[in-house]
């Protein structure tokens, strides 16, 4: 009898304890709709915007072979704050010169996202417009920020916004309260995710990680650049990974794909998944997706996002290669 009333005890116990780490659980770096409606309660939903505007817009839809799909993105999910990709990262002067688009320092990230009403300790689902490419490089650029900062109980809604919608789950468009939160950063992992322009110049010279570009091909091959880029073409040695390879379209919302797939697709282009990686773009946005799926799909753990990318280089007037003649 004693031994049963131990034996019970131990399982009650473990029980309690594995509810309650149930409830701070998150399945893994995605989440799809259903789990985010089931565990509305047990999450903190961070909905990210170009526009604060159609937080509390009517949705509108159409109808494709029979089919819903979302035309515009309107409202958001009951409880939801809210952060306006605009605001998620800042200019930072380094070494003297001015860059644009980096992540916040520490200390002001913690105020940011304390100000969109997070709190400590209550895992957090980033829900991006999810339409285009850009609205999830967005919504994992700022899942980005958050792990560089400390923060590991936080997921990505597969989808975005559009997919919930387009899934007839429910949705508010109540004006947004405003809240302090208190969440905190726990560690600054920028030795693990980070990498400056110092650390690309010394791997390009000593070749002891691989190079990503995340571009589209006519901006790698330099017969395209952004305004704010100041060179045409590549990091020396980069391979490029090809954005229209590594999502599908469900309607008008992008998902993301297999693990499998993407181990497939990624050594397809040349690309070993597993290996020591720097993925960088122009401003450190679009390759924040390529950090995503080899960081938190594929589990490598040596892969780094260069923030500053080819903004930052161009800047410090370092050089590219591969532009090809344009006349």
């Amino acid at each position: 009898m004693k031994l049963w009333k131990q034996v019970a005890s131990a399982t009650l116990a473990w029980g309690f304890a594995a509810s309650a780490a149930l409830a701070q659980a998150l399945p893994g770096p995605v989440v799809d709709t259903a789990w985010l409606a089931a565990n509305l309660d047990k999450v903190q939903v961070l909905d990210l915007r170009g526009s604060a505007k159609s937080f509390t817009a009517e949705p509108e839809f159409d109808e494709v072979k029979g089919k819903k799909v979302v035309d515009e993105v309107g409202g958001h999910i009951a409880g939801s704050r809210l952060m306006e990709f605009k605001t998620i990262r800042v200019e930072r002067e380094i070494n003297g010169i001015k860059v644009k688009y980096m992540v916040p320092e520490r200390a002001a990230f913690e105020k940011m996202v304390q100000a969109a009403g997070i709190d400590a300790g209550k895992p957090i689902v980033i829900v991006p417009v999810g339409m285009s490419l850009a609205d999830v490089n967005d919504g994992m650029r700022l899942y980005w920020q958050f792990k560089l900062y400390g923060e590991d109980k936080v997921a990505m809604l597969d989808g975005g916004m559009a997919a919930w919608l387009q899934e007839g789950k429910p949705f508010v468009k109540d004006a947004l309260v405003a809240k302090a939160g208190n969440w905190t950063s726990a560690a600054d992992r920028s030795a693990q995710l980070f990498a400056d322009s110092e650390e690309v110049a010394r791997i390009l010279d000593t070749k002891t990680a691989q190079m990503i570009d995340g571009r589209e091909r006519p901006q790698f091959h330099g017969l395209t650049k952004r305004d704010y880029v100041f060179a045409y073409g590549h990091l020396h040695g980069a391979k490029p990974l090809a954005p229209d390879t590594i999502y599908k379209k469900d309607g008008a919302a992008i998902k993301l794909l297999s693990a499998n797939t993407y181990r497939a697709v990624i050594k397809a282009q040349g690309i070993d998944p597993g290996a020591p990686s720097v993925v960088y773009c122009n401003s450190g946005a679009q390759s924040s997706m390529p950090w995503f799926i080899l960081s938190e799909v594929l589990g490598n753990k040596h892969a780094k996002q260069f923030d500053g990318s080819l903004h930052q280089w161009t800047l410090e007037k370092r050089p590219l290669v591969g532009a090809v003649p344009l006349s």
